[in-house]
């Protein structure tokens, strides 16, 4: 089998180390991490090609941007086996607005919420909850058009910015305010074929730039997989409230749902919460997902792009944790064009993968920073404190001056007695 990546990212990287298990893949347009040959002996190879001008059996689609532009929509028209809804059911991720009244429509159970493109009104909504408060782009922003604040002021001027354009241009002209929820958030991956739905194993990510979940919001800075806390009947409870009656109310409106279905949830006191929907493999939650799965992932992915979804898939008992390594000063202002130095030494850590998230090959052959999020350090070992461990041991094995990372990531993990 050939299957074909879209995207150049740490998720991406992460999809074409384990599809390379059973299958030759190319990666459009790939990164400086992917090229070469798994241990089963299949290429890697990244293309500047457009996907469209790449032959593959199979099309895995990384990033939202391409999904909610139609591409898979585009491939399916020339036959193409493709994971990744079209254009009709990314418009979950593509409009929070969109999301928010098909979940109220489903029945699901999700914050109070008002969608606006008038201040005054959305004044007068935040006015009227009690906080915290979450102030939400409807469009696309990256990951990072989102404000959660227990001060009303900021939240008025977050919503003031961005209907106003000057946050996030035309993403933030409507926007969402919700009624913030209490709780620890799950990150739950779901794979679908159109009329079965298949959970991966949950994730935990960490979406602030600083320890403590102090700092601005960021696509990302780590994740960690099991959830001791989210257990199989925490699943369970996923998706009986929330995953399976959106499918059915995406259903109803005649949307053929194939591709990955990533619920975003609160476990509040009453139970589950949506928060949002994104429409791809989280990142970074892949990086923690995709290397717990056991055996060909490229035929269960196969599978679930042609309608034939198994019941279950296989998973190791081992734990994942990674931990982005940034550029200085990301998210507000990254320092690109950093030199990125000790890759080899950290690999040789115990179960470490360094997986690429914006790196480039400079003329000289050196490796650079090539984006806000520069690398994802991901350690798979019999537990979350050993992955932990191992992650970190290798993180500080790479030189790029100025770097920044968490160093809490993993460390609020419940007893992971919990998940066994």
């Amino acid at each position: 089998m050939r299957v074909c990546v879209v995207g150049s990212g740490a998720r991406e990287h992460a999809l074409a180390h384990v599809l390379a298990r059973s299958a030759d893949v190319v990666a459009t347009p790939g990164n400086p991490g992917i090229d070469g040959v798994s241990a089963e002996g299949h290429r890697l190879v990244s293309t500047p090609a457009p996907p469209e001008e790449v032959d593959a059996d199979l099309f895995v689609v990384g990033p939202e941007a391409p999904l909610v532009a139609g591409l898979a929509d585009r491939l399916r028209a020339r036959g193409a086996a493709v994971v990744g809804p079209g254009a009709a059911g990314a418009a979950l991720e593509g409009s929070k607005a969109f999301m928010k009244r098909l979940a109220a429509a489903a029945g699901v159970p999700t914050a109070r919420f008002g969608v606006f493109d008038r201040l005054d009104e959305a004044e007068a909504f935040l006015a009227s909850l009690p906080g915290p408060y979450v102030v939400k782009t409807d469009g696309l922003a990256a990951g990072k058009g989102v404000l959660v604040t227990a001060d009303l002021a900021e939240a008025r001027a977050d919503a003031r910015a961005k209907l106003s354009g000057a946050a996030f241009g035309d993403a933030g002209r409507r926007i969402v305010v919700e009624e913030g929820l209490e709780g620890p958030e799950l990150s739950l991956l779901v794979l679908c074929d159109g009329r079965r739905a298949l959970p991966l194993p949950p994730a935990r990510d960490f979406k602030r730039a600083l320890d403590g979940d102090a700092g601005p919001n960021t696509g990302g800075m780590g994740a960690y997989s099991p959830v001791p806390d989210a257990n199989a009947e925490v699943v369970g409870e996923v998706m009986a409230r929330i995953v399976e009656p959106t499918l059915a109310e995406l259903g109803r409106r005649r949307i053929d749902y194939r591709g990955v279905l990533y619920a975003g949830c609160m476990l509040t006191a009453a139970g589950p919460v949506l928060i949002e929907y994104n429409v791809r493999f989280g990142d970074p939650e892949a990086e923690v997902v995709l290397p717990r799965l056991r055996g060909d992932v490229a035929g269960l992915l196969h599978r679930a792009a042609t309608g034939r979804l198994p019941d279950a898939c296989e998973v190791a008992d081992d734990a994942a944790v990674c931990v982005v390594v940034a550029s200085p000063g990301y998210p507000l202002a990254p320092r690109l064009g950093g030199a990125v130095t000790g890759l080899d030494e950290a690999a040789t850590v115990e179960g470490v993968t360094v997986f690429h998230a914006g790196t480039r090959r400079a003329a000289d052959g050196t490796l650079r920073a090539g984006g806000g999020r520069v690398l994802a350090v991901t350690a798979v070992r019999p537990s979350l404190a050993a992955a932990r461990a191992a992650a970190y041991e290798a993180v500080g094995r790479i030189r790029l001056a100025g770097a920044t990372f968490r160093r809490d990531i993993g460390a609020d993990a419940p007893s992971e007695a919990a998940s066994r």
